[in-house]
This record gives C-alpha cells, sequence and structure tokens, in this order.
C-alpha cells in the first residue's frame, strides 16, 4: 500500500489510475474542463452560468470521490444506483448531491427516491408512475430529464422522438416529477460532423415544447469526448467524467447500451 501526503490510503491500483497526487490532478482537469467550457460558451455567445458541469463518478471508488470532494466537486452522476447508493454510504459525512443519469428497473426504484436529487433518463411512463408513488410515501420531488433517442440507434434507451409530444402530456399526472429538461446521448464518434446532428434535433425538440407549453426546459447532452459542439447546440448540463477522471478500465457498453468504449 501507498500512503497518499493525505488521507485516504491509495491502493497500486489506485496510484496506477488516478496518479500519486489525485486531488492535484482532479484539480487540474477541472481546470482545463473550465477553460473549454467558457471558450465554447463565447463562442457561442451565451454566458458561462447557462452550462452546468455534473461529473460522472461511475468506477470511481469512494475513497478517490473523497479526494475529488476536496478538489471542488459537490456534484456526482452515476449510471448504477446500486454503485451510487455504496458511494453514498461511504460518503456520508460529505455534502454532495446525487444525480442518477442510467437507465433504471423497477426494483431500483426506492433507491433512487432515497438519494437522487435529479433523474437524467426518464424514458417509461410505468417508470414515471412508481418514482412519483414512491415520492408520494416520501413526501418530496425529483427532478427529472426524459431522455430522447435522437441517433435512432436500436441499442440506445430513450424515446423516440415523435413520441416525446404525448409522453410530456402525460407527464402532467405524476406531479412529484418536476420536469427539468431533455437528456439524450449522441452517436458514438470523434466525427463532430455525426454527432451534431443528434444535440441540435434534441434542442429543436426542447423548442417546439416550448411553442406549446410554458414550460422552460434545460438539455442535458454532451459527455467528455463532444460537450463543446453540444454547448453550442444549446446544452445546459454536460455530464463528464473521463476528462476529469481519467480513462474507465469499464467500457462504456456496461452502462451505456450501444457504445463500445
Amino acid at each position: 500500500m501507498l500512503r497518499h501526503t493525505a488521507d485516504p490510503l491509495l491502493s497500486a491500483a489506485d496510484v496506477a489510475r488516478f496518479g500519486e497526487d489525485p486531488r492535484s490532478t482532479f484539480r487540474a482537469n477541472l481546470e482545463m474542463i473550465e477553460q473549454r467550457i467558457a471558450k465554447a460558451c463565447q463562442s457561442a455567445g451565451r454566458p458561462r452560468a447557462s452550462v452546468r458541469l455534473l461529473p460522472i463518478t461511475k468506477t470511481v471508488p469512494a475513497n478517490i470521490l473523497r479526494l475529488a470532494y476536496d478538489a471542488g466537486l459537490r456534484q456526482f452522476g452515476e449510471n448504477k444506483v446500486q454503485e451510487a447508493v455504496s458511494k453514498r454510504d461511504a460518503l456520508d459525512d460529505l455534502e454532495i448531491e446525487w444525480s442518477i443519469v442510467g437507465h433504471l428497473q423497477t426494483n431500483k426504484i426506492k433507491y433512487v427516491v432515497g438519494l437522487a436529487r435529479e433523474f437524467h433518463a426518464l424514458d417509461s411512463l410505468r417508470i414515471a408512475d412508481l418514482l412519483n408513488a414512491r415520492l408520494e410515501r416520501e413526501e418530496r420531488q425529483l427532478d427529472v430529464f426524459v431522455q430522447v433517442n435522437t441517433s435512432g440507434e436500436d441499442t440506445k434507451y430513450g424515446l423516440d422522438p415523435e413520441a416525446l409530444d404525448p409522453f410530456i402530456d402525460m407527464l402532467r399526472q405524476f406531479p412529484r416529477l418536476k420536469l427539468r429538461g431533455l437528456m439524450t446521448l449522441a452517436v458514438f464518434s470523434s466525427d463532430m460532423a455525426k454527432v451534431r446532428p443528434c444535440f441540435r434535433l434534441l434542442r429543436r425538440l426542447r423548442d417546439h415544447i416550448a411553442e406549446r407549453t410554458p414550460v422552460s426546459l434545460e438539455l442535458s447532452m454532451g459527455m467528455s469526448g463532444d460537450f463543446e459542439t453540444a454547448i453550442e447546440e444549446g446544452a445546459n448540463v454536460v455530464r463528464i467524467g473521463q476528462a476529469i477522471f481519467g480513462i474507465r478500465s469499464t467500457l462504456d457498453g456496461h452502462y451505456w447500451p450501444g457504445l463500445p468504449g
């Protein structure tokens, strides 16, 4: 075991993945990301405050997240509910806001209600109904983003774009769910000419909804490899993991169906 200059202990695997001083690495990465977000906002003629960074912490151990907290992070986004619950329990002495950004199974409803401030992957009225019922019992509300499949890939979750309007209308029967915005996963590609249309479609869907309802919706879109393009197309929340925490050993396909790595 190798001891870092401050708690906690870092294992050899931790050092191999995050370096000997993860806290400093995270601070440097966050500074770089902040500069890139600010530049993308400036290029798009948008205020910096219009974009929120949601750090995605899947596969990052709880002891390392404690160092990320020391580096200034207060919001963590997780794909797997059980992984999030385990980390929440290990870090319950810290004031952290948790978000769930991955597909939700019905048997995990109670954990999400007890854990999350927001849920970024709503695409089922059954899940909406179960969440609302549980939230009613807990006497609380939950911010939700409706996931839309803008790439047309069968392997991805999310509503078909043409199904969005009736889905939004039906959500009104679930008062404990506070509709915050729309979310999408773009085509997994380094070619922004292929990625951009996914973001542009989500923005157009949001604008269409705004024409017929008074709801002001945010756009949750963009990850480490494409968040600047997402900002150019109107993203309000960018979900960034690897650009902060480094390359994951677990393939993205384990968390996001349709993504190879």
